[in-house]
């Protein structure tokens, strides 16, 4: 009796830990519309995020079809946007182990995360994946930095960018410490993360493009993201010096949130004149 009372309660554990995190979403962040008697996620909206049915679904929070698989687990994961400590947790209930670690797929940010970014009117900041893909940015990092809203998903990843843009090339003050640093970061960080397929898959077409990426390539340099500082060229105002940090996610190994601040007083005022109204008329 006690073993199956274990069992039961084992699976009430992960159903009433799925409800709730369904009922910590927002709806309109989401995408979801339509008034609510209750809050968060209705159980088929989460159903859709997972690829999932509702009706397989709607057992996992009653306790009911049995222990779901690694590949549902992280679905739901993904559905729910879990952070590591809730993803790991989500596995203890479920099938009783932890997950095998992971670098998030996820794409974009937390709703959260974004009015942080926001909150910084004339302060670039962006958010970079271990690949250096750019999936946030503020308004600041458009005017400053490079309008990743006018660029398709593919085309937001900084080491492409730096190697195959002639435009970002010549934005540089210093390109080839630039470009350095960002191969070293890359190799580092896509390691520690264990994004090893993505990596490869990046290395092997910027290899076949850049002479210049190979180079740097095969020096195996490796380098925290850290902090510093770099100039570059902007159309507008000419040239705008940052002093750079990185900064972790909590619960997403796989991001860093990247801020710029204006090194000094002529390039605060530069990104005051590119964020007002007027822009830099």
């Amino acid at each position: 009796m006690t073993d199956r009372l274990n069992i039961i309660d084992d699976g009430k554990r992960l159903g009433a830990f799925l409800k709730d995190r369904r009922q910590r979403l927002d709806p309109a962040a989401l995408g979801f519309g339509g008034r609510r008697r209750t809050p968060g996620l209705r159980r088929e909206e989460v159903a859709q995020r997972a690829h999932i049915s509702t009706t397989w679904y709607t057992w996992l929070e009653q306790g009911r079809g049995g222990a779901p698989s690694p590949r549902v687990l992280d679905s739901l994961a993904e559905a729910l946007m879990m952070t590591e400590a809730e993803r790991e947790h989500l596995f203890l209930v479920g099938i009783g182990r932890p997950p095998k670690s992971h670098a998030s797929a996820r794409e974009g940010i937390s709703w959260r995360l974004q009015r942080f970014l926001d909150a910084m009117p004339m302060i670039p900041a962006t958010v970079a994946t271990s690949t250096w893909d750019i999936i946030g940015w503020n308004r600041a990092a458009q005017l400053a930095l490079t309008d990743y809203e006018a660029l398709p998903p593919g085309e937001r990843n900084i080491l492409r960018r730096m190697f195959l843009d002639p435009a970002t090339r010549a934005a540089q003050l210093d390109w080839e410490p630039v470009a350095r640093f960002l191969v070293a970061t890359f190799r580092a960080e896509t390691a520690r993360v264990g994004e090893a397929e993505r990596a490869a898959e990046l290395v092997g077409e910027l290899s076949g493009k850049s002479d210049e990426f190979t180079r740097m390539w095969i020096e195996n340099d490796v380098q925290a993201t850290g902090e510093g500082a770099k100039t570059i060229r902007h159309a507008a105002v000419g040239e705008i010096t940052f002093e750079f940090s990185s900064f972790a996610i909590d619960g997403r190994p796989d991001l860093k949130l990247m801020v710029y601040n204006p090194a000094g007083e002529v390039d605060l005022k530069k990104m005051r004149q590119l964020c007002s109204p007027d822009g830099a008329a």
